[in-house]
């Protein structure tokens, strides 16, 4: 047997066309011990790279507590239980790696705003400090 037929018996044909800007949820197989267990990754496909064939790959990414978590699935992995697309959207970009300097900004912006709110007025420190 060549090396491009092992590739296409082990190659997916029930996975749904994903592309960026789409969110998605992958449930994917966790092995722990003797169990398995199922768990699932739903976020924004950042990025797809090295084509449709076996050594195809994605990115997701989401935001968890204000920390961005991104995640590489292998396309055609036997890991993955099934991948579902919650919404797609319209993006005129094939990488969307902006996305992680955006989610930055919007979180600095919020500290900012956490960090202006003043405790007291500069008068009322004033005179709260000690006599000599």
């Amino acid at each position: 047997m060549h090396v491009t037929a092992i590739e296409k018996i082990q190659l997916r044909s029930d996975l749904p066309a994903i592309h960026p800007g789409d969110t998605i949820r992958v449930v994917q197989k966790i092995k722990e011990g003797e169990k398995e267990r199922l768990t699932a990754f739903e976020g924004l496909v950042i990025a797809k790279k090295h084509g449709a064939g076996i050594s195809g790959t994605f990115t997701v990414r989401k935001v968890v507590d204000g920390i961005g978590v991104e995640r590489v699935f292998p396309m055609h992995s036997p890991k993955i239980d099934k991948i579902e697309v919650l919404r797609r959207s319209k993006v005129r970009r094939a990488k969307l790696y902006y996305i992680r300097d955006k989610a930055a900004r919007e979180v600095r912006r919020k500290m900012k705003q956490i960090w202006r709110e003043p405790s007291m007025s500069t008068e009322e420190s004033i005179e709260q400090l000690p006599a000599e």
